[in-house]
């Protein structure tokens, strides 16, 4: 079997669960929700990074600097993050703080 096609039953054999905290109601698990279900890891990162990207083009200003930028996302932003059975992502995944300071640079 060649590594591509063990790669692609991988992507079949687990879904990747995307869910939002508030950045501003830290650790208040009410506020969670779910953006939805995806059949790729790599589909689940991007509408993570499509949530992080949008919060930033809605609070970058002229005069914004990164670290504001990066500041306004970790006190209000959305922090999706991907729930999976995936053995591959047990060690961890896409982190949306991580992308956001390399987004708002």
């Amino acid at each position: 079997m060649a590594c591509g096609e063990r790669e692609n039953m991988a992507d079949q054999l687990y879904t990747y669960e995307v869910f939002v905290d508030d950045n501003a109601h830290h650790q208040d698990e009410s506020s969670r929700w779910r953006l939805g279900e995806f059949a790729t890891y790599e589909a689940a990162v991007g509408a993570c990074e499509n949530l992080v990207d949008e919060f930033l083009r809605e609070y970058r200003g002229p005069d914004t600097g990164a670290e504001e930028l990066y500041g306004y996302y970790t006190s209000y932003g959305p922090d999706p993050f991907i729930l999976t059975g995936d053995p591959a992502l047990a060690a961890g995944g896409f982190s949306a703080w991580s992308y956001a300071r390399k987004q708002a640079r």
